[in-house]
């Protein structure tokens, strides 16, 4: 089993690596994103609070995003036989912790964490395009940046968590998206 976390700042691409992860691999993608976005797509209860969030470029609650991969883990543990991409999570130091004990619970740990390593030029017009293409309501230049910041801020120091424990691998996250993807998958062969 393999259980990989995708890192990275908001545009590096976690998505999109994340993608060709699950088919070569035969992983679950768990996107956190795309778990909340579902959410709010439906107005949850869960979907309004975490629209409140997003739409100010700001982190959803650890407590709140621990219990929606505990329940999004185990709806997906019968499909998982090859183990998990987890994109998007976690974010802080506390949900890395408790994604080891979520894990440990389950019999399962992390293998690597692979960080996607992107100028912020890059992720801002990365981001800005997507915006136009997709409509998504935080791919505005001012919550961008909101977002990038909040990134260095509250989530880069989880690769100093994750290297202390030897399992974090930086790969360059833009150019030639084939080498990119050469890169990860190189990383995740290492690590079995």
């Amino acid at each position: 089993m393999i259980n990989v976390v995708i890192f990275g700042a908001p545009g590096s691409g976690k998505g999109t690596q994340s993608n060709f992860m699950k088919e070569h691999y035969k992983l679950v993608h768990i996107s956190t994103g795309d778990v909340l976005r579902d959410h709010i797509a439906r107005k949850t209860e869960l979907g309004e609070v975490a629209k409140s969030f997003i739409d100010k470029g700001q982190l959803i609650p650890d407590e709140l995003m621990i219990s929606i991969l505990g329940d999004v883990i185990d709806s997906h543990k019968d499909k998982a036989q090859n183990g998990f991409i987890f994109d998007g999570f976690p974010r802080t130091i506390a949900q890395a912790q408790a994604l080891e004990g979520l894990l440990a619970d389950r019999d399962m740990k992390l293998n690597c964490v692979v960080g996607l390593d992107v100028p912020d030029e890059v992720l801002i017009e990365r981001l800005v395009n997507r915006g136009k293409e997709s409509g998504r309501s935080d791919d505005n230049l001012e919550t961008i940046k909101d977002r990038i910041a909040v990134y260095y801020k509250v989530t880069s120091p989880l690769k100093d968590y994750y290297c202390e424990r030897n399992l974090f691998h930086s790969v360059k996250g833009w150019g030639d998206i084939d080498k990119i993807t050469a890169s990860v998958w190189a990383v995740i062969d290492n690590s079995l």
